[in-house]
């Protein structure tokens, strides 16, 4: 058996473009990972000192205080019935439970082999295929940049553990149509794990989540990273069918995954509060605004995502890596390449609004004095 070879991590590809986007004379400006700069709630990290959760070890699924924060929040923020929010459990963060799916879940179903997920897509639903063994198959995607379920072959559907759908799409802030892609999963057998961190940032339309369509066969996957800014703490959930949240929380409470009790503690304040994310709302709002503005005053095709605070942008003649070299070089400025997120991702690049205004301001002075 030929043994695994674990590729590099994505991101540490970039350090040489980092050093040369370092030495302008303005410094590094990193619209690369999509990591929060902005403060989250005071009173979260206040609650962090002040919980007294620090000497025992916290429930695997979660503590009841934090379930009903979760509970309340599908309810109040999501429209989600309170009937399809009663199977949840905790997890720490999102990425962790994303890679860690398929393997969990094959232990239930060892028949099947193979995990489904967009072709342009986070990377971390093929590489959690990859861990457990398994065959990761990408899904093509539309003229539209959703999912086409009509290509998916025959035997990959009858081999599925399951299907993975972001919505809003990271890198491309596509919306897609939850409904369909329920119906979809239903009618072949193959659960559906929504991964919606980023719901919460809806441009134009109201968030939509796989539980408007009741839990059966599905499950939504959530996180205080993105909407709180507390990318540190690693604190989401996932609720949805009966079946495959026990099954799951219990192999995780095997595996002693559990989020830190004080993490917990603090997590519920962060799901409690509204406001603090509406004003987060206003600020990833108007910075994609600018970036737009700015990308395409530089020559680039990149319009205002439908959700999520990326921009999904080309420029005619360049590849993904040749846009990473050229901003670098000339202005500092690191972003993601497109193929990082797929294969047919090459003449893309991702841009992510996660630094504060004054810098944002920096970048559009840099462009402004190249044109």
């Amino acid at each position: 058996m030929k043994n695994f070879e674990l590729p590099p991590y994505p991101y540490d590809l970039l350090n040489p473009y980092r050093d040369i986007a370092a030495n302008h004379n303005g410094g590094l400006i990193d619209l690369s990972v999509g990591t929060p700069c902005d403060p989250p709630p005071n009173s979260v990290i206040k609650k962090l000192s002040m919980s007294q959760n620090e000497r025992s070890y916290p429930k695997s699924v979660g503590s009841e205080e934090y379930l009903n924060a979760c509970r309340q929040w599908l309810v109040r923020r999501l429209n989600v019935g309170s009937d399809d929010t009663k199977h949840i459990a905790g997890c720490i963060g999102t990425k962790e439970f994303v890679a860690a799916v398929p393997r969990d879940l094959r232990l239930k179903y060892p028949e099947k082999d193979t995990v489904l997920y967009p072709a342009v897509s986070y990377p971390s639903y093929a590489m959690g295929a990859s861990l457990a063994g398994c065959r990761a198959v990408p899904v093509p995607v539309d003229d539209q940049s959703r999912l086409d379920l009509r290509k998916i072959k025959d035997e990959d559907v009858e081999r599925a553990l399951l299907l993975w759908v972001n919505s809003p799409n990271n890198p491309t802030g596509v919306l897609e149509d939850t409904q369909s892609l329920v119906h979809w999963g239903r009618s072949n057998n193959v659960p559906i794990f929504s991964d919606e961190c980023y719901i919460e940032f809806t441009w134009n339309d109201n968030p939509s989540t796989v539980l408007h369509h009741g839990n059966q066969g599905v499950i939504a996957v959530h996180s205080l990273s993105k909407r709180s800014n507390l990318a540190g703490l690693r604190a989401g959930f996932y609720a949805g069918d009966p079946d495959l949240v026990d099954w799951l929380s219990e192999v995780r409470k095997h595996a002693g995954k559990m989020i830190p009790g004080p993490v917990q503690a603090a997590s519920v304040i962060a799901w409690e509060d509204d406001l603090h994310v509406d004003q987060q709302r206003a600020i990833y709002k108007e910075r994609l605004a600018l970036l737009v503005d700015s990308f395409q005053k530089l020559g680039y095709q990149v319009d205002k995502p439908q959700g999520a605070f990326y921009l999904w942008a080309k420029c005619e003649g360049y590849s993904s890596w040749d846009m990473v070299s050229d901003l670098a070089e000339r202005f500092g400025v690191i972003v993601t390449p497109g193929d990082f997120f797929g294969d047919s991702c090459t003449q893309n690049v991702r841009v992510a609004a996660v630094q504060p205004d004054q810098i944002i301001a920096e970048l559009e002075e840099r462009f402004m004095g190249d044109l």
